[in-house]
């Protein structure tokens, strides 16, 4: 009876030390003991995006983007003969589900870098889980100045909001000679409320009056109490740093009530829903941006015409700075002493000149990307390009 117990007992513990040999080996193969990245195999990158909810139209059009990135990289012989392998998914454009599908992509899917997101308070949600777990985040267009300080393990490739506030004031006062302005923001989305700091900053400094500033939640149906008290102090201009399905249905209850004046934006404008929704409204109307696909640029138009044989329409911004999110950490990967976190943040924080689609792009002591900006016009339904303004020195 012990000889038995005793021989069972040596064979589980020798079954014992295979299995976990096994396991050890098994997870070397995911992650070494430091966590790095397995050496072989594909490369995994998330993405995390309103693929559905109210900026769906953003999330696939930046999903479009870093997919065709993935797909010339891989065609091109990946890294070293090695693929990357998306692993992307949707948070509805809600702040929570942001965070629960990032933390996955960092614990269980164990991806290299993490692309995402569009909306400045979904990057806020997930950047501190990137952080806390050293992998690298890059966000396409996230352009709330809080974003990238997260920390140091947080980049993007978009300009920033107290940059597209100086352009868009710029505009206002030396191309449209305006010196009234109201504005009309999100509270409730900190990429309004900022732009919206930024634009009074600057418009103000450049010798231009706020007659008034209101307020509204994403979502609203009714702006009539906003616009009134707007038409009342008799502006000039109305600044509206909103997201396109808000923006086109103020054009229309604005021009209702009889405020013909011009209206300027951001980059939350651009969507072919913003014409389709305001239609004659929204006509004639203004927005900073970040590249325009009638730029005769050669590197440019390939982009184009590439992105319309693969996707039938031409590329608007958020698939343009999905590609170039994408593009970017495919180039400090090239240049990283490994794949391990803290090595390839390193190669993408000392990215200097990276010529993107987007622009040429310099990533700065804050990790963000000191490149130009566009205004465009709405003009016959279409966005046309009407000027480019450069990054202040």
């Amino acid at each position: 009876m012990c000889r038995t117990n005793r021989s069972t007992w040596l064979v589980s513990v020798l079954i014992g030390a295979w299995l976990a040999s096994g396991a050890c080996e098994q997870q070397s193969a995911s992650s070494d003991a430091s966590g790095a990245p397995p050496a072989t195999g594909p490369i995994r990158v998330g993405h995390y995006g309103s693929l559905t909810g109210p900026q769906a139209s953003f999330g696939v059009a930046t999903s479009n983007g870093i997919r065709m990135a993935i797909e010339e990289f891989n065609a091109a012989g990946g890294l070293n003969g090695r693929r990357i392998e998306l692993i992307e998914y949707d948070t509805k454009g809600d702040a929570r589900e942001a965070g629960a599908v990032v933390q996955r992509l960092v614990s269980s899917d164990r991806v290299v870098a993490v692309l995402g997101e569009v909306a400045s308070g979904l990057s806020l949600a997930a950047a501190p889980i990137c952080q806390e777990n050293r992998v690298p985040m890059i966000s396409p267009s996230s352009t709330n100045p809080r974003v990238t300080k997260a920390g140091d393990y947080i980049f993007r490739i978009c300009f920033i909001d107290p940059f597209q506030g100086y352009v868009g004031a710029k505009f206002a006062r030396e191309q449209l000679q305006s010196s009234r302005a109201a504005c009309l923001f999100d509270q409730s989305a900190p990429y309004s409320v900022g732009l919206n700091e930024a634009f009074r900053k600057e418009y103000t400094a450049l010798g231009g009056t706020i007659t008034t500033e209101q307020a509204y939640n994403e979502g609203d149906q009714d702006f009539t109490a906003q616009l009134s008290t707007i038409r009342a102090t008799n502006p000039d201009l109305v600044y509206i740093p909103g997201y396109y399905t808000d923006v086109a249905n103020i054009a229309l209850q604005a021009r209702r009530l009889g405020i013909t004046v011009p209206l300027l934006g951001g980059d939350g404008w651009e969507s072919p829903k913003l014409v389709d929704i305001g239609g004659a409204a929204i006509e004639g109307a203004y927005f900073s941006n970040h590249y325009s696909p009638e730029d005769p640029d050669p590197r440019i138009q390939a982009y184009v015409a590439k992105y319309k044989a693969k996707y039938g329409d031409t590329p608007e911004s958020m698939a343009t700075l999905g590609y170039d999110a994408a593009v970017l950490p495919f180039d400090a990967m090239k240049r990283a002493k490994s794949l391990a976190g803290p090595d390839l943040r390193d190669a993408i924080a000392a990215t200097k000149d990276f010529q993107g689609v987007t622009g040429k792009v310099t990533i700065d002591q804050d990790r963000n990307a000191v490149k130009p900006a566009v205004i465009l016009q709405v003009r016959e339904g279409k966005m046309r390009w009407v000027a480019t303004v450069e990054p202040r020195r």
